[in-house]
């Protein structure tokens, strides 16, 4: 994914994130994190159901 399409990801998942943020972020970093957000949705939906 390019550094844009991991920024939107992001976003879409954590609303409160601010693009302009986390460009200051490399794309490594971005990827972690978008990872991290993942796991912490499906531990959510496995959690409410």
């Amino acid at each position: 994914m390019s550094k844009r399409e991991l920024i939107d990801c992001i976003c879409e998942i954590n609303r409160s994130a601010k693009p302009k943020f986390l460009a200051g972020f490399s794309e490594e970093d971005l990827s972690t994190y978008l990872d991290h957000l993942l796991e912490l949705n499906l531990e959510e939906l496995v959690v409410s159901c």
